[in-house]
């Protein structure tokens, strides 16, 4: 383990944790230009089946920060990312609520609420980009992805079916 990674760890995660706004998915591009670019604690692949893992277990999307963290420094890096990750958005959104419902000036609600629609959509986007590009090794690879999209955009499918048929694939040795 790196001299400081339990403090490098922590810092990104409390700036993560103020930004990630529609949940930790939606910083998913920033925590793989840290863990990959430029810490170097994982491959894009590693990243990828990290994060695949982290939403396919029970419990909230935060557990990637988790993984990323035991990754990174252990347990106690697990420890530290987690806490840093979910402390300060914790307490941020805690006084916001506060503030939030003793306004009464209901235009600026809307405004707001309008506002961060879009923002979320894109942040989301852009981590479902990046995991795309990270997962993907090959021709197979993208086809399977764009089908899978095609799929759950253009249909009333439930995912289910596709994580069914994915993992059949997988045993199967395909992509």
């Amino acid at each position: 383990m790196k001299p400081d990674v339990l403090g490098v760890l922590v810092r990104h995660f409390v700036l993560l944790s103020l930004v990630a706004i529609g949940g930790a998915n939606a910083v998913v591009p920033e925590m793989h230009r840290v863990a990959v670019d430029l810490e170097h604690w994982m491959t894009d692949r590693q990243f990828a089946e990290l994060f695949a893992l982290s939403n396919a277990a029970p419990g909230p999307n935060v557990l990637m920060v988790c993984l990323i963290g035991f990754q990174a420094a252990g347990v106690a890096g697990a420890i530290a990312a987690t806490i840093a990750m979910c402390a300060p958005s914790s307490l941020l959104t805690y006084f916001a609520v506060r503030r939030w419902e003793k306004s009464g000036n209901m235009r600026v609600k809307k405004i707001i609420q309008r506002g961060l629609a879009p923002v979320t959509i894109g942040l989301i986007s852009a981590s479902a980009f990046l995991l795309t590009r990270a997962a993907v090794q090959d021709w197979l690879g993208l086809a399977l992805a764009a089908c899978t999209f095609a799929l759950l955009a253009g249909t009333k499918y439930s995912p289910l079916w596709l994580f069914g048929v994915a993992a059949a694939l997988g045993l199967l040795g395909v992509s």
